[in-house]
């Protein structure tokens, strides 16, 4: 029997409103969660790096190795990577040597065997960025473990991961001459929109003391590469409306600690794990900077249910700036 016109029309309408709606949903970029327990005590310590994977060049072996000591000294739980985790093309496959010549023959300390978290940054997109995220590696180097976006529950704090090249609109309109491997990423737009929502739930259910979001990019920077217009428009406004406390990011190969001015979040860059770009800033006049530090170094974490100590340190394990947070009084820089 022949279906009816209106009929058969409004069949080929459903059809169609279900084959978008598959097609959005097969781009989310869901958030996996891993549980990461923090000390007896309650406490919970960690150490950030960026922009590093050097195989040992251009202090990339001097940081480490302060990276050791301090890690020995604050009995650190994990590290935190924030992206351009090996140069100048990410990986060229999940075989590259170079992971085990820029990772794992270069933090040895003992105090660095511990899990490392880490996201993709703009370099790792243009190599096989998905050759970072196979499960090879972690069989090659068991401390590595790097995803696009996802979730450390560390007890009193929540960290969230969130990919941030793909927000960048130059990178797929103006990639100078370079190629990044956007597989995985099938629909931009739909990309961005399904991690925006689902930073915002995660962000906003969390009952953590401590709230912190990583991402490659920075939001504010006086550095080279200055403010990331994109995220300003899109993930700040999640940051602000869902109490916050620190955004973590790299890119930019300096460290760095503004304030934001609408809200209790603080930028922090740790974009200094090896090359660095003596005097390329973008002026020393931004509203809110606390600290800027054109060179080498790393930076440490030290977080109690009612308290937050953040340490930069150089390549000679010089502290160079300290920032403190209450949750009981109002923050302390």
């Amino acid at each position: 029997m022949a279906i009816p016109l209106k009929k058969s029309m409004a069949l080929s309408l459903l059809f169609l409103i279900s084959f978008v709606l598959v097609g959005v949903l097969s781009v989310s970029a869901e958030l996996q969660r891993f549980q990461h327990h923090a000390k007896g005590d309650g406490s919970l310590s960690f150490l950030v790096l960026g922009d590093w994977g050097r195989r040992g060049d251009f202090n990339q072996s001097q940081v480490a190795f302060q990276m050791g000591k301090m890690g020995e000294k604050v009995d650190i739980d994990f590290i935190v990577s924030t992206g351009d985790n090996f140069y100048d093309n990410g990986l060229v496959n999940e075989h590259d040597i170079a992971f085990e010549e820029s990772f794992t023959k270069i933090y040895t300390a003992k105090s660095l065997q511990k899990q490392w978290y880490s996201v993709l940054g703009n370099h790792d997109y243009r190599g096989d960025a998905e050759a970072q995220l196979s499960p090879l590696l972690r069989k090659i180097d068991s401390r590595w473990l790097c995803l696009r976006s996802f979730v450390v529950n560390a007890e009193i704090a929540e960290i969230f991961f969130v990919d941030t090249t793909p927000f960048v609109e130059m990178y797929f309109s103006e990639p100078e001459g370079h190629t990044y491997d956007w597989r995985g990423i099938n629909s931009r737009k739909a990309y961005i929109a399904n991690l925006l929502k689902d930073v915002e739930l995660a962000v906003r259910e969390s009952s953590a003391k401590w709230k912190i979001v990583v991402g490659h990019h920075a939001i504010k920077s006086v550095g080279h590469h200055g403010d990331t217009q994109e995220l300003i428009d899109q993930l700040l406004p999640i940051l602000q409306a869902n109490d916050v406390d620190f955004y973590m990011n790299g890119h930019d190969h300096c460290l760095e600690h503004i304030s934001d001015k609408e809200s209790q979040v603080q930028f922090l860059t740790s974009g200094a794990g090896s090359k660095a770009w003596r005097g390329d800033i973008k002026g020393l006049n931004k509203e809110g900077l606390n600290f800027f530090y054109d060179g080498q170094g790393f930076m440490s974490v030290n977080l109690t249910p009612t308290d937050a100590e953040i340490a930069f340190y150089d390549v000679f394990g010089k502290v160079l700036h300290r920032l403190n947070k209450s949750k009981l009084l109002h923050s302390s820089i």
